[in-house]
């Protein structure tokens, strides 16, 4: 089995990783040439190249302070859509939980967006001893630990050593209800 983690973004972050942990692929996938849909289409076609039968996987959810938001609501659902075609389930973690899996979450309000990547990329060195030049990569890598942590969890095996960590798997596999609104008779 493997644990694999995407970070979907024009530049889109890949990571599987085997059942101890161990990476077996990592790899930061762009598509070919520079011009949409084209790019977008062979960007989804190399991360279907990537994804195996059988893997459990990771996918961060949308962000809602995006400035490309079309754009990357295109990629992603275009990466959802192609999983789901092959049956392969896939859990779906928040922005803010997968910086809250490795203790970069908090109030640190007015870093710009350079030194919130950068203190990602030293969170996930302290906690896995991971690296990478590509900070898609290393979400990428966060969630597929996720998707670890999810599989070993449903197993009985806890490897969480973090209070916050408990915290994100549960919201993971419990999430909160959607309120329905009810229309009103007029």
């Amino acid at each position: 089995m493997r644990f694999v983690g995407i970070d979907p973004s024009t530049k889109t972050g890949f990571v599987a990783l085997d059942e101890q942990g161990n990476v077996l692929r990592q790899k930061e996938l762009t598509g070919v040439g520079d011009i949409d849909p084209y790019r977008m289409r062979t960007l989804i076609h190399e991360v279907k190249d990537h994804v195996q039968k059988g893997d459990l996987v990771c996918i961060e959810g949308f962000g809602f302070a995006s400035q490309q938001a079309v754009q990357l609501g295109g990629i992603g659902w275009g990466m959802r859509m192609m999983l789901e075609a092959r049956g392969i389930s896939y859990y779906e973690p928040a922005p803010n939980q997968v910086k809250k899996f490795v203790g970069a979450s908090g109030g640190k309000r007015g870093r710009t967006e350079k030194e919130k990547k950068a203190a990602m990329i030293a969170a996930v060195t302290e906690h896995f001893g991971f690296e990478h030049a590509s900070h898609n990569v290393v979400d990428a890598y966060i969630l597929a630990q996720i998707a670890r942590c999810l599989y070993l969890k449903e197993k009985g095996i806890d490897m969480i050593r973090h209070k916050y960590q408990a915290e994100v798997l549960h919201a993971i596999l419990n999430p909160p209800q959607r309120k329905v609104r009810k229309k009103v008779a007029k």
